[in-house]
């Protein structure tokens, strides 16, 4: 089943994104298909998996290569400047371990964009992801946590993770005409995003980007008013939205691979026990 005028919309949160592979491989298995996938930082990193329709690799590319020195590791963040090496995850993972299958997300009729924070401006772009290799540069950018990983050049521009300017991207997908959407959350019902305890580090490493900054010290505002907004599109049934049922017991770093298949797991059982429901939401 293709959703026609439908958006899927993943929203990041490092490791604990990994409920959100639970949910895609969930919406797999019941051929449940969407015009345009939208995804943010690890968001991003799963919804490639969903439109390559390549089903159990968003979970296995979170837990195969945890041992990995590149993958999460204090020492590389000394030396290089990033803790996850970027030419492990967008380069060796894709293209020699775990094969991604280009061509089937060419070929499978979704629309799929990604979040990037424009340092210079502090504001979000939304570039389409054209699934070539060259391409895996947007959710390399979309991924970069401030702090933990260099920026991104794209056009010799400066770019940063994506949830620092939209970390749920449901109003931009609203105002490009989509109405029958799902968005994937990584924070239960009642979460509250408050201010960066990180800022002060953050206002002394990014001295010649003051937006960025500025984009940093309201992300909590902006992301509480979205969620205000998500509340809203969701009582009035135009948004259908999965979230973990309880806070994930994970951190955005984690090496536990049981904790991991845990989350995995509640994402995969929260979309099953939600199923025809969904289909009914696209059907109606």
């Amino acid at each position: 089943m293709l959703a026609k005028n439908s958006s899927l919309i993943i929203e990041g949160g490092g490791l604990r994104g990994i409920f959100a592979a639970g949910v895609i491989d969930c919406l797999l298995d019941n051929n449940i298909f969407f015009s345009h996938c939208i995804g943010v930082s690890a968001g991003a990193c799963h919804a490639c998996s969903y439109v390559s329709r390549q089903r159990g690799r968003a979970y296995d590319v979170s837990v195969d290569y945890l041992h990995f020195k590149g993958y999460g590791s204090w020492s590389s963040l000394i030396r290089n400047g990033d803790f996850f090496s970027p030419d492990l995850l967008y380069n060796k993972i894709p293209n020699e371990l775990n094969l991604y299958d280009y061509r089937a997300a060419k070929d499978s009729g979704t629309v799929f964009q990604t979040v990037i924070t424009n340092c210079i401006t502090g504001k979000a772009e939304y570039p389409t992801v054209a699934f070539t290799p060259q391409d895996m540069i947007y959710i390399n950018a979309s991924s970069s946590l401030p702090l933990f990983a260099n920026t991104i050049k794209i056009n010799g521009k400066p770019y940063l993770d994506g949830g620092i300017a939209d970390s749920i991207p449901v109003k931009y997908v609203y105002d490009c005409g989509y109405r029958k959407n799902l968005a994937v959350l990584t924070q239960p019902k009642g979460y509250v995003k408050q201010l960066s305890r990180a800022l002060p580090l953050i206002r002394r490493k990014y001295t010649q980007y003051p937006k960025l900054i500025e984009a940093m010290a309201n992300r909590h505002t902006v992301y509480n008013e979205t969620l205000k907004f998500i509340e809203k599109q969701e009582a009035d049934g135009e948004l259908f939205v999965i979230r973990p049922a309880s806070p994930i017991d994970i951190g955005r770093i984690e090496k536990n691979k049981k904790k991991l298949k845990t989350a995995y797991e509640s994402g995969y059982y929260e979309t099953k026990n939600r199923i025809n429901m969904l289909k009914s939401f696209f059907n109606k």
